[in-house]
């Protein structure tokens, strides 16, 4: 087993070794991509939600390494949560070999502050935290500058899709 384990892994060494060339990267230096879309699933366990709605904007540090920030809200029978927080985040493209002008693979982590409001507008309570996050997930930009994009992460949703504008 160990053998095979080996076997596979000096495959794919020497397979992406020999792959590396030069090709356009979809997430570059400088860019800048806004996102807006829906939560499918709420990730406060409070069932009858509405369906949360959030957005967010990424800049480009590197190739490969994005900075930005997510907002979002879900809101139903009193009970309103508001998220917002800066994220980080790793494009996978050039470390996955992967050579596509429309597909961009990322993942990262996040720092998401919370707010729950429950009442009637008059009466009510308020509470709020920090906690940490994590998202994983894909943009296809059907142009060179519009795409849609699904995340999986635990902010506003567990599952977010929606679409992405490049600026």
């Amino acid at each position: 087993m160990k053998n095979q384990i080996n076997i596979i892994f000096l495959v794919l060494g020497l397979t992406s070794f020999f792959c590396l060339d030069m090709h356009a990267q979809i997430f570059q230096k400088g860019d800048i991509v806004a996102h807006a879309g829906i939560g499918l699933g709420s990730t406060y366990s409070f069932g009858g939600l509405g369906l949360p709605l959030g957005g967010g904007v990424e800049f480009g540090v590197t190739d490969n390494i994005g900075v930005g920030g997510d907002v979002g809200f879900v809101s139903a029978s009193g009970l309103t949560i508001f998220y917002i927080g800066p994220k980080g985040y790793y494009h996978f493209n050039d470390l996955l070999n992967l050579d596509s002008e429309e597909l961009d693979v990322y993942g990262g982590i996040s720092i998401l502050y919370r707010n729950f409001s429950v009442g009637d507008g008059i009466f009510g309570v308020t509470a709020s935290g920090i906690y940490p996050g994590f998202h994983v997930g894909g943009r296809y930009f059907f142009s060179e500058n519009l795409g849609a994009y699904a995340e999986l992460g635990n902010s506003y949703g567990w599952l977010k899709v929606g679409v992405c504008l490049k600026l």
